[in-house]
């Protein structure tokens, strides 16, 4: 058993697992640069409310995530007292499923309801990316074929957290669908899914035996680790091959990021059970860092 945290905020704020948060924020702050940028090219005007809300939903979808994580892989038998990673509050006692359930269905309710403002403004689209979004949220590991335990958990992580992110944002801010925002949303995708395939390498084990068929379960360590290295290279492709494409040498400042990444697979490529817990977090900030320098070369 895990510490508990002193306070009851402290449980709760464990229990969203902060550090995580970045996974749903950056590709919405990207969403929003490109969004500044059409507005500069004359090409739309930037509605900011809608902007904003778009990173209160991702973060709101996050957390509701996160929430249905800890009660299903309590209730599945995923989380037990061998586990590697983060402490999980139910699995832990101090809270109940129910209140984890509860605070689940709240923050995804809020999601919701944010998301219904922004689709009597921009139409249909928005309201096909909402529904996706909240079901996937929630058949990540909950229902009858949760995705996270049939090897889907990568696809989801690159279309959710990467393409859906970046582009619903600058059409949520804009009211236009942009190809820069595709390839952005790719990028950030291939990091957000490569903080996933940390996390899986590390679970391997316990994950087999609670029937949680994840591809590091279902292809090994050796394929999870080129995975996680094939994602990073993916990612740092794309900025240069974006920037000779538009003529923007500004797009190439996510490169000055490579060194980040270059540790990161060294590091993962020998690193296994409990010692890769601090890559997750070093390639959550990895994908901060790269998704600060786009957007910081999108506005220059």
């Amino acid at each position: 058993m895990s510490a508990r945290p002193a306070t009851t905020l402290g449980v709760w704020w464990a229990t969203l697992r902060p550090a995580t948060l970045w996974a749903g924020a950056v590709p919405v702050l990207v969403g929003i640069a490109l969004s500044v940028g059409l507005q500069r090219q004359g090409v739309a005007e930037v509605h900011w409310g809608l902007a904003v809300a778009a990173l209160v939903c991702a973060l709101l979808l996050q957390i509701g995530c996160n929430l249905v994580n800890d009660y299903a892989d309590f209730a599945k038998g995923a989380d037990t007292p061998d586990r590697l990673g983060p402490a999980r509050a139910t699995a832990q006692g101090w809270l109940t499923a129910r209140q984890v359930a509860t605070g689940a269905a709240l923050a995804l309710g809020l999601a919701a309801a944010l998301g219904v403002w922004a689709i009597t403004l921009r139409g249909w689209p928005l309201a096909a990316i909402g529904v996706a979004s909240v079901t996937a949220a929630v058949a990540y590991t909950a229902g009858p074929l949760p995705l996270g335990y049939l090897g889907l958990g990568d696809l989801f992580v690159l279309l959710f957290f990467g393409l859906a992110a970046t582009v619903g944002t600058c059409f949520a801010a804009t009211g236009v669908w942009s190809m820069d925002a595709l390839a952005a949303g790719f990028a950030l995708g291939c990091l957000a899914t490569a903080i996933l395939v940390v996390n899986n390498l590390r679970d391997r084990h316990t994950d087999a035996r609670a029937g949680k068929r994840t591809l590091a379960v279902r292809w090994g360590a050796g394929w999870a680790r080129a995975e996680y290295a094939g994602l990073l290279a993916e990612a740092f492709v794309v900025a240069p091959v974006m920037a000779a494409v538009r003529g923007q040498p500004g797009w190439l400042l996510p490169l000055l990021a490579l060194p980040l990444a270059v540790k990161a697979v060294r590091a993962v490529r020998t690193t296994d059970g409990a010692a890769l817990n601090p890559y997750l977090g070093a390639t959550a900030r990895l994908e901060l860092v790269f998704g600060l320098l786009w957007a910081a070369g999108v506005w220059w």
